[in-house]
């Protein structure tokens, strides 16, 4: 990182990003010209693009002595869920996105086991990353917000699912070294995230593979041997497993309480193979093993009593966000189809039995994604939202799934075959009431 860019203020910071973003021939190829200059126009309070990062080393490289977080929005005592000026433009921009971008790379993603280069640099690109990053560290995050983030995950799950959770697996370990990371940690993991070319990939490993599995009843283990800490056991269903440069792993400390641990790729006594899901594809889950790793001095986050419960309840608030996007997607693909399929000479929309469904996709969806969003924004207000995002769930788990075997039932045959999406959506949602963190608020 330059002189010129360390003197360089947080505004010049995102200016600069944003000016560079809205001329990209991708932002014209996308058409998102517009929406980028109104953006800078509103003084580059969020931004779009990442600066120079410190390169991939996991060290400390500045001995920082203070760690950096989000701020939180400013508390608001009226409940109010509707988007801010800049979450609309986000939403809007990453609506596009998931349209141009993800949509018609979801199969080939898919039959890949993780979106292209090509397709993770043009996200990063447009801020992806950079948004869960602080301005202080290079990013460009203003404001720590869980609303702003289900925006961002809904959005870009209505593109596909699979793609979105590959691309937000990176970002949710950069939040998490935001909110507990200490100054160490910061600068070796976080910072080099920011770099335009070559930025490290991360995963958030949590499940485990046994039947009832509870992330607070944790098979993997940290034990003390001498002065080193060392990690044992597997986690399953890994997003990005095998590509990933370290991983943050929750793992039972050796007083007995749960806490998440970073682990290199690259630490000797790790194992990673493939495991093909009948979801997800496209987020290349694995299985990863670890055998008495040895772990890094600082390689424990810093939790407080309760974090461990609000970082399991900001990932599963996540998950509901990538199925409200999801759950979108069948209801809109399949209102056009029903419309202009035709049996018995009148389009099938025109039966009682599809219209209800329909109608019932819309109602179930609306009721998920309320329920999200207030998840969300208690989570942002640092509310108990445990509660609430625990209603999110149970409506993710009854009716995403519902919604999606709706849509399979609309297009009869056709829904049983790969030439529509709604089967591949389908199997995406299953994942819904299954999947423990890998991504966050």
């Amino acid at each position: 990182m330059t002189d010129k860019t360390r003197r360089m203020d947080p505004i010049g910071l995102g200016v600069r990003a944003l000016t560079r973003f809205a001329g990209s021939p991708l932002t014209a190829r996308l058409k998102l010209h517009g929406p980028a200059s109104a953006l800078i126009r509103s003084g580059a309070q969020v931004g779009f693009g990442a600066v120079n990062g410190a390169g991939r080393q996991f060290k400390a490289m500045r001995n920082w002595t203070s760690s950096s977080r989000g701020s939180r929005p400013p508390r608001q005592d009226l409940f109010d869920l509707t988007p801010s000026d800049e979450q609309q433009m986000i939403a809007e921009t990453m609506e596009q996105v998931a349209a141009e971008l993800l949509r018609p790379n979801a199969e080939a993603a898919e039959a890949a086991g993780a979106p292209s280069p090509e397709l993770e640099a043009q996200a990063n690109e447009l801020g992806v990353l950079a948004m869960a990053i602080p301005e202080t560290l290079g990013g460009a995050m203003s404001e720590r917000s869980p609303v702003t983030s289900a925006l961002i995950a809904e959005h870009l799950a209505h593109g596909d699912m699979g793609i979105a959770v590959s691309l937000l697996a990176t970002p949710s370990v950069a939040l998490l070294l935001t909110d507990y990371g200490n100054a160490a940690q910061q600068d070796a993991f976080l910072a080099p995230m920011t770099a335009d070319e070559d930025a490290p990939t991360a995963s958030l490993a949590i499940t485990e593979e046994r039947a009832l599995f509870a992330p607070h009843d944790l098979g993997t283990r940290v034990r003390q041997d001498g002065g080193t800490l060392r990690l044992s056991g597997t986690k399953s269903l890994v997003v990005n497993g095998s590509r990933s440069d370290f991983y943050v792993v929750a793992a039972r400390s050796p007083e007995g309480a749960p806490g998440l641990y970073i682990v290199e790729a690259a630490a000797p006594g790790i194992q990673v193979e493939a495991q093909p899901a009948m979801g997800l594809r496209a987020a290349g889950l694995s299985r990863v093993r670890f055998d008495d790793v040895a772990l890094r001095d600082d390689a424990a986050l810093d939790l407080g009593e309760g974090d461990y419960d609000c970082i399991i309840a900001s990932a599963r608030a996540a998950w509901c966000a990538l199925a409200v996007g999801t759950a979108t997607a069948v209801r809109d693909y399949c209102i056009p189809y029903a419309n202009e399929r035709q049996a018995f000479g009148e389009p099938i929309s025109h039966r009682q039995s599809v219209a209800f469904m329909i109608a019932n996709m819309g109602i179930e969806r609306d009721g998920l994604r309320l329920a999200t969003l207030r998840a969300a924004s208690r989570l942002e207000q640092g509310e108990d939202a445990l509660r609430e995002v625990q209603l999110a769930r149970t409506l993710a788990a009854r009716h995403a799934m519902q919604i999606a075997s709706d849509g399979v039932q609309i297009f009869g045959g056709h829904g049983f075959v790969k030439e529509y999406p709604v089967e591949r959506w389908y199997r995406d949602l299953r994942a819904t009431a299954l999947m423990e963190g890998a991504v966050l608020l």
